[in-house]
């Protein structure tokens, strides 16, 4: 594997870099405590290109690899995670699965404007009793023939109110279990769907969070995805992929927290020194850069493995597994390290903190991952 990056991703990295530090630092303080959507900045990233980056540019997206996919999310995510998930689920869930599973009229319809960032997409899966245990899906799409009837309701929806376009996953044959399930593509605007409220969250809180109704919501059946049946290999598919994007997400958090404890330590001074020249502080410090560095290796080589058209699941869980919890380790020492002033909002790194909570949890639990990773390897 070469390590050393192409001009391209060298290009997406640094557009990504400036992009995060020049502008979404200017409001993400105001934007977290108000729980206010990043409208404008998504608008921006798609300007940028980085709404549907993988896409090929036949369908308006920018044509880009995995591994340019994840340097721009780690970019953003070390400013603003709420921002990268919005990116993560646009690209990784909507835009992946539309290109390799859509039809071509779905492709045109759909892929299309969620690939130049006209529209942003919803992925909806998780249920009130069918979060971590996706076999079992409550939600209920009737074959009537000539179309679908769903009910149901879906839960922890990341951009539920301000996506325009959703898949859905949903039971059409609950004799067959897992094998029975479906997914549909399905616009937020069609009668029947109504939303609950914003859920209040402890992190990522400008990106908008909603649970999701369905009551006799009529769908066509050219909105089926796939054939019959294929709905959860199709959520599974996504989620593999994605959880590239959330490890890579997560190291940008680690990323983040760490700068700032790092400059943080080289300027405050107690004892006579900066603290940075402390042992307590620089082992503290020389950790935190280990374990990102570690995390980031393990996110280049899942993307590296997709992109060269090899097996990626395991890696991709590995990564998300442990860039998640080194996430939280190096975001607890950067609030350490800033002492009291660590723990107002001032400083971002509390925030940082909170946002790193909810790598372990969404896209698949840590717990999740560790049954991913070890059906594998038994299977080796």
């Amino acid at each position: 594997m070469n390590f050393e990056l192409t001009e391209e991703q060298l290009f997406v990295q640094q557009a990504a870099r400036d992009y995060a530090q020049r502008e979404l630092i200017k409001d993400v303080l105001e934007r977290d405590e108000k729980a206010i959507f990043p409208a404008r900045h998504i608008k921006n990233l798609a300007e940028l290109g980085f709404m549907g980056m993988m896409v090929d540019p036949e369908y308006d997206g920018s044509g880009m690899d995995t591994v340019s996919y994840i340097l721009a999310m780690e970019e953003i995510s070390k400013v603003d995670a709420a921002v990268g998930v919005i990116m993560s689920v646009n690209n990784s869930l909507l835009c992946y699965g539309l290109q390799k599973y859509g039809t071509e009229e779905q492709k045109q319809k759909y892929l299309k404007p969620l690939a130049r960032g006209d529209k942003i997409g919803a992925f909806l899966l998780s249920e009130p009793e069918a979060g971590s245990d996706a076999m079992h899906q409550n939600t209920r799409a009737e074959d009537k023939g000539d179309h679908y009837l769903i009910n149901g309701t879906k839960n922890w929806i990341t951009s539920a109110n301000s996506a325009s376009t959703y898949i859905v996953m949903a039971q059409t044959f609950p004799d067959k279990g897992y094998r029975g399930i479906n997914a549909f593509i399905v616009e937020k605007d069609t009668p029947g769907i109504t939303l609950g409220p914003h859920e209040d969250k402890m992190g990522m809180r400008s990106s908008d969070t909603h649970s999701v109704m369905f009551s006799d919501v009529k769908i066509a059946k050219e909105s089926r995805i796939g054939e019959d049946g294929f709905g959860y290999k199709f959520a599974m598919k996504a989620l593999e992929g994605g959880r590239i994007g959330i490890a890579a997400q997560a190291v940008g958090i680690a990323s983040g927290a760490y700068q700032r404890a790092l400059a943080y330590a080289k300027e405050r001074k107690a004892f006579g020194t900066e603290i940075a020249n402390h042992q307590a502080i620089a082992f503290k410090l020389a950790d935190m850069a280990v374990k990102i560095e570690n995390g980031r290796n393990l996110c280049l080589k899942a993307a590296w493995l997709k992109d060269n058209g090899k097996s990626f699941a395991r890696a991709g869980a590995m990564a998300k597994l442990y860039c998640a919890d080194i996430a939280m380790e190096v975001t607890t020492d950067a609030v350490q390290i800033h002492g009291g002033y660590g723990y107002v909002k001032e400083y971002h790194v509390e925030r940082l903190m909170r946002e790193a909570k909810l790598t372990q949890i969404y896209e698949g639990t840590s717990e999740v991952q560790k049954i991913v990773i070890s059906r594998s390897l038994l299977r080796d």
